[in-house]
């Protein structure tokens, strides 16, 4: 599913990823692969292994070289290792 938004065209890479980002309780919602690559690149708050293989695995899959199920993986192993915790979707009844 594509979403046109000023003219960038943005891939959905599934359901949403959620993660508290911060002790204060900040909620980063990641729902494009786009967003989870500028976050690795721009954002992360740290340059470890699991970040590096995480923007790989993403980088690869925007090139349909590998699965976007590889690179989600990858995407919250980071998120783990950077110490964000996952935060349940909730589900409209």
């Amino acid at each position: 599913m594509f979403q046109k938004d000023n003219g960038l065209i943005e891939i959905h890479w599934g359901e949403p990823l959620s993660f508290i980002m911060s002790p204060k309780g900040d909620v980063q919602t990641f729902s494009t692969i786009e967003q989870a690559r500028y976050w690795l690149r721009k954002r992360w708050p740290v340059s470890d292994d699991a970040r590096q293989r995480a923007l790989v695995h993403v980088e690869a899959a925007m090139d349909c070289l590998t699965p976007i199920a590889t690179a989600r993986r990858a995407f919250i192993a980071a998120a783990q290792s950077a110490g964000f915790v996952a935060q349940p979707q909730l589900r409209a009844a």
